[in-house]
């Protein structure tokens, strides 16, 4: 495969990595500061955490990701390397859609005191996509280990 086949995807996931650093830098400080004026700060805080923790395996995974692509680049697509890469996609994935489960609370305050049912269901979005790459990811580990396996049984027999 060329070298070059897989940039705009290296790109993608470089560019994506952008707008969570400046979630993370102006809009959640500001949202904090918001919520802070007008409601109680028992939630806050433990939600501020979740949310920055879970910056972390998002940036994991984006790493996993692209090392992946490299990989794939090298033709080592079908290596123990790729397997591990979305096996940590994959926990990455689960830990960030707990992480944002436990941020729920702080939503359903607001959502409770504003009247805004619709907030809950937008915050439940960040937890299902993750649960759902999660899910992928896992399918992705299996089927790569099964072809695997059936490569290697298919070089031993020639």
């Amino acid at each position: 495969m060329e070298r070059g086949s897989t940039l705009l995807l290296k790109v993608t996931v470089c560019f994506i990595g952008i707008p969570i650093i400046a979630l993370c830098i102006f809009w959640l400080p500001w949202i904090a500061k918001e919520v802070e004026e007008e409601y109680s700060t028992f939630w806050l805080y433990p939600a501020l955490i979740g949310l920055y923790v879970s910056v972390v395996p998002f940036f994991v995974a984006l790493y996993q990701s692209f090392r992946l692509l490299s990989n794939i680049d090298k033709n080592k697509a079908f290596s123990d390397l790729s397997v591990r890469a979305l096996k940590n996609i994959k926990y990455c994935a689960f830990t960030i859609s707990i992480l944002q489960l436990a941020v729920l609370p702080l939503l359903y305050i607001i959502a409770d005191a504003d009247d805004a049912p619709g907030l809950i269901i937008i915050g439940m979005v960040i937890p299902c996509a993750s649960f759902v790459i999660a899910v992928f990811a896992a399918v992705l580990q299996k089927l790569l280990k099964n072809a695997i396996e059936i490569k290697l049984e298919n070089d031993l027999t020639v």
